[in-house]
């Protein structure tokens, strides 16, 4: 990949089964949560289990070489974007307001998991999603932008 612009952790979180997983964990999370209405203190097992997996995860997966999936490329134009590429300033305003969506998305997630309002909770998740796969969309352009021009 281009002189090994990224390390072997960003390589590893681009994995695509990586962002598939961390994208099954949101709706895992509302489960996990919801469970406590019937395991009560218990539900910290689940809870803790998503948490668990959400840190383990992107150390799990082999690192790619070289991107064959957009959501490979929108990681690792994340990371790009993180460093604030030239190429990378045109989608700062677009990436912000998926961002700021996807946070409103999750408070709504969180609310309904604690007022127990399961369309809250699934309509939040739902949201999160979302955001995030348009925000993938948003730095894969960002990779081929980028790497387009090393």
């Amino acid at each position: 990949m281009r002189g090994q612009v990224f390390d072997e952790r960003w390589r590893r979180h681009a994995n695509r089964w990586s962002v598939y997983t961390r994208f099954a964990a949101i709706p895992a999370a509302v489960a996990a949560g919801w469970s406590r209405v019937w395991l009560d203190w218990w539900a910290v097992a689940p809870i803790g289990s998503v948490v668990l997996w959400l840190v383990v995860n992107p150390f799990i997966f082999k690192p790619i070489d070289r991107p064959a999936h957009w959501i490979e490329k929108g990681v690792l134009g994340e990371r790009l974007w993180l460093g604030r590429s030239e190429a990378a300033a045109v989608y700062t305003w677009s990436l912000r307001v998926l961002l700021l969506l996807g946070l409103v998305g999750l408070a709504g997630m969180i609310a309904g998991m604690v007022t127990l309002n399961l369309w809250l909770a699934i309509g939040g998740a739902l949201v999160v999603m979302v955001a995030q796969i348009v925000r993938l969309r948003r730095f894969a352009d960002i990779y081929n932008l980028y790497i387009g021009n090393l």
